[in-house]
């Protein structure tokens, strides 16, 4: 986990829980969380993903959000078991979630019944700050952000962590502005052409090759133009 990407100064943690209910001083407890890197705000593919034996049982109202009974979780890690995995991912860098202060809280109690420092607020990045700012008044869930953005959804039957991690990630992309895929280029060298990243994936672009009537057409504009630049030695 402590590679030399995750030693760098541009980079920052995403993360999602999955709970038993929505109070972890009321003895709700961390059954799945999932976590993915990113490296000016991209994701690189490294990711964190485990599933957590409760010790307790699950409300229905509750798996009716996230689709997890007890008995899915039978023989899985108790969360000391993959508590310093954790850590080792998170290494020291800013800490983004969705409703962050909710999701810190699950795992600081997590990592406090565990013997364990909590986590420092002061990396914590909250997206749904971030997009109440940028709409106020509006619906601000991951599916209504989603759906602003026009990010795919079919595949989010319920709030499974892992992918709603990739989902914030496109989302945080859009919400964090000018960090925007498509403006993410690498220099062009003799080796071809630059690719850059979209939404979609990696995209070459194609080059624009102009028609005898279209260089015709500049050639008598810049005629008109003094001393144009472009014709300048």
């Amino acid at each position: 986990m402590n590679d030399t990407a995750a030693q760098r100064a541009d980079r920052c943690v995403l993360f999602d829980t999955e709970t038993t209910g929505l109070d972890p001083l009321t003895g709700d407890r961390v059954i799945e969380v999932a976590a993915l890197e990113l490296i000016n705000d991209l994701p690189t593919g490294r990711h964190f993903h485990a599933m957590i034996d409760p010790q307790r049982d699950i409300p229905a109202e509750a798996s009716r959000v996230h689709g997890f009974t007890s008995a899915d979780l039978v023989g899985k890690p108790l969360f000391p078991e993959i508590a310093g995995a954790l850590i080792a991912f998170f290494g020291d860098s800013k800490l983004i979630a969705h409703n962050a202060p909710f999701d810190f809280g699950f795992l600081n109690m997590e990592f406090t019944r565990s013997g364990l420092p909590p986590l420092d607020r002061d990396r914590m990045i909250d997206s749904l700050a971030l997009a109440k700012a940028r709409f106020p008044g509006m619906p601000n869930s991951l599916d209504a952000l989603c759906r602003r953005f026009s990010i795919d959804l079919s595949a989010r039957t319920t709030h499974n962590a892992l992918l709603d991690c990739k989902l914030l990630a496109e989302v945080y992309v859009e919400l964090t502005g000018g960090r925007q895929r498509g403006l993410s280029l690498a220099a062009q060298d003799s080796r071809g052409p630059v690719t850059t990243y979209t939404s979609s994936g990696p995209h070459t672009p194609l080059p624009i090759v102009p028609t005898e009537a279209e260089l015709a057409a500049h050639t008598a504009f810049l005629s008109r133009i003094k001393d144009p630049v472009w014709l300048l030695p």
